[in-house]
Parts: C-alpha cells; sequence; structure tokens
C-alpha cells in the first residue's frame, strides 16, 4: 500500500502565494513522476504541473510562468509554489504518485487539499 498526503492548502488572497506539498509513503520500490491537479466546482480535473523522476517539468497553459513544481526525491515530496494567485486557481488540488516495482506500475492520488483564493 501507497499513502499519499497533501498539504499546505487554504484561502489566500489574490496576487498571494502559498506552498503545497505532498509526501508518498508506504511500500514504495521507485517514484516515477509526480504531479498535481485541480478541480473546481462543475469543472473536470485539469492538469496543473508534472515533473519527472529527474527533474522535467510540464505545466499546464493556465499556470505557467506563476507556479512552480519541485521535488526531494530523498524525501519522496512533492511540492507546488504557487505564486500571483487568482481567484480563478480556487480549486481542490490533488498530488499524483507514480510508483513502480520492476515492471509493475501503479499512479495513486491524495485526499486532496482546498486552495480558495479570494478577489
Amino acid at each position: 500500500q501507497v499513502q499519499v498526503v497533501e498539504s499546505g492548502g487554504g484561502l489566500v488572497q489574490a496576487g498571494g502565494s502559498l506552498r503545497l506539498s505532498c509526501a508518498a509513503s508506504g511500500s514504495i520500490f521507485s517514484i516515477n513522476a509526480m504531479g498535481w491537479y485541480r478541480q473546481a466546482p462543475g469543472k473536470q480535473r485539469e492538469k496543473v504541473a508534472i515533473i519527472s523522476k529527474v527533474g522535467s517539468t510540464n505545466y499546464g497553459d493556465s499556470v505557467k510562468g506563476r507556479f512552480t513544481i519541485s521535488r526531494d526525491n530523498a524525501k519522496n515530496t512533492v511540492y507546488l509554489q504557487m505564486n500571483s494567485l487568482k481567484p480563478e486557481d480556487t480549486a481542490v488540488y490533488y498530488c499524483n504518485v507514480g510508483v513502480s516495482w520492476g515492471s509493475i506500475v501503479n499512479d495513486y492520488w491524495g485526499q486532496g487539499t482546498q486552495v480558495t483564493v479570494s478577489s
């Protein structure tokens, strides 16, 4: 079993910053890509940012230049630094972790953390 736990969500005013953390633990042999996704009420879940095991990144168009994803492989942790926040960033943010055991691959989701940006 693998556990994925996010933290760092909360309330912030437009233009402010917030830093999310996500830690994976449990029966992990190797972590591959890690990423952040978000879902606002009435909308589909969308990609925010993804980071590979070696540090290459990919961002959703709406957050480019404002958000930065990073990881600490020794801690099995991924971070999302969110700057210049906008009300439209309000959503539940979910962490996704890809885990492999040789040829066996699975991905795991955290429970989500609420981010609310006030105007």
